[in-house]
């Protein structure tokens, strides 16, 4: 034990209950409400989802486990736990990658939630209907390139990020999610039955759960699933080595996993229920893209009985998704910055939240006064800073961490620690880390540049 670790004691979760809900508020975010649905109805509806499914059994629980394997083992962030394991190796580069995606993606990621507590605000107060009565997308585009508000609202979420984050493990990130994910599932689920009301309900269950296998010749509707479920169950950023590491070695690993990973998949699916029923009740295009949320929803709940109450529902579910996930990824940083420089978690979460909102404001200005400057190709700030993080970083911190635990970890030692000693789901494990695994995300990175 070093010096630092004799001198503070590591806070842990509270229970197996509060850590897997904390776990699956790191996985449930907007990639489930907000992007699955739109990616699924661009790629095919069923035959996506099968893909998406199969690719979280073979692909996205091994990696989840061996994420949540390495934190636990070495009760560290996400960099200095490379450091103890490989300790003078370039595998700590997949820690330092983890630190800075986390980063960047929130910078931006906070960004578009604050969008949600925007909507929420407006409907609340009956503005958005008065704004926006015949025009949503013109209301959407007056505010997200308006110079103050966005930042205004990224702000006020990233107070709510940082306040869960200041106030520790147990009574802060615990508390929330314990709170969080069972009010996110009785919201979706009762936006889903009602949902399911539509005229339109059975051809969105069609289109869903009828899969048009004929998608399947293009090769880029499986790289979209997979990279879809490596986004969803926040792999590859070092969020879930991170709450690994507050793990006692009592937790069983691979049953929390299979349970954060399929309880994850189902928001997803509930959240296709949710949209696509009404997409089709409206004659909407189902892979309208982004703009699907904040324009062609709005429009659609102002046909709804109840309209405004289903609209708050809807956007303060979406604002409490993004919220527990925010608070996984400002973790990231933040318990790096405690190790490293032995500051205190309250200075470290407010620094660090202060700093990615800084950060962040380019991200919305790109939107807006600074929509002319452009970093990647013809891409704005936001956009060129969500390909870097979420395209290259995500996939390749991944790929290096399944490296690790699959060749560069000792054999012995990582099975004794998820218990897989005798068991020959052990070697299968270890398989996939070595061999699919590797090769279906360097396929996604391949294709995030563009190479195929």
């Amino acid at each position: 034990m070093d010096s630092l670790e004799k001198q503070t004691k590591r806070d842990q979760w509270g229970s197996r209950t509060g850590f897997i809900l904390a776990a699956m508020g790191s996985a449930v975010g907007l990639g489930n409400i907000w992007k699955f649905p739109y990616v699924a109805g661009a790629n095919g509806g069923g035959a996506f989802l099968f893909l998406y499914i199969l690719f979280v059994l073979l692909i996205g629980i091994p990696v989840m486990l061996a994420e949540f394997s390495i934190g636990r083992n070495t009760q560290r962030d996400v960099v200095h736990a490379f450091q103890k394991l490989a300790p003078k190796s370039p595998w700590v580069l997949a820690g330092i990658l983890g630190v800075v995606a986390t980063f960047f993606i929130l910078s931006f990621y906070s960004v578009v939630a604050g969008w949600t507590l925007n909507y929420i605000a407006q409907y609340t107060v009956g503005g958005l209907g008065q704004a926006a009565n015949t025009n949503y997308g013109e209301y959407f585009s007056q505010f997200i390139s308006h110079p103050l508000m966005p930042i205004f609202w990224q702000t006020m979420f990233m107070i709510l990020t940082v306040l869960f984050v200041y106030k520790g493990i147990k009574n802060g990130i615990e508390k929330l999610n314990k709170v969080l994910m069972p009010t996110l599932a009785v919201l979706i689920v009762g936006l889903a039955i009602y949902s399911l009301n539509l005229d339109g309900a059975m051809d969105g269950l069609k289109f869903l759960f009828q899969p048009d296998w004929s998608v399947l010749k293009d090769p880029s509707v499986y790289l979209a699933a997979l990279g879809q479920a490596f986004f969803s169950l926040s792999l590859g950023l070092g969020a879930l080595i991170t709450y690994g590491s507050y793990l006692s070695k009592e937790e069983k690993l691979p049953s929390a996993s299979l349970t954060i990973a399929s309880l994850d998949t189902v928001f997803a699916i509930i959240a296709g229920l949710l949209i696509f029923p009404a997409v089709f009740t409206f004659n909407i295009e189902p892979g309208a893209g982004p703009g699907l949320v904040f324009i062609t929803l709005p429009d659609i709940f102002g046909n709804f009985a109840y309209g405004q109450f289903v609209a708050i529902t809807f956007f303060f579910l979406l604002a409490a998704a993004a919220l527990s996930s925010a608070v996984s990824l400002l973790e990231v940083t933040v318990a790096f910055v405690i190790r490293q420089l032995k500051w205190t978690r309250e200075k470290t979460a407010i620094f660090v939240g202060v700093l990615v909102t800084l950060v962040g404001i380019p991200s919305s200005l790109s939107l807006g006064i600074w929509s002319e400057i452009k970093l990647l190709g013809n891409l704005n700030i936001m956009d060129s800073i969500d390909y870097v993080a979420s395209n290259i970083f995500l996939p390749l911190g991944g790929l290096l961490i399944s490296m690790f635990v699959g060749w560069g970890w000792n054999k012995r030692d990582v099975l004794s620690e998820v218990n897989f000693q005798t068991n020959s789901l052990g070697t299968l494990w270890l398989i996939s880390l070595r061999y699919i695994t590797p090769i279906a995300i360097f396929c996604v990175l391949l294709y995030s540049l563009g190479i195929i």
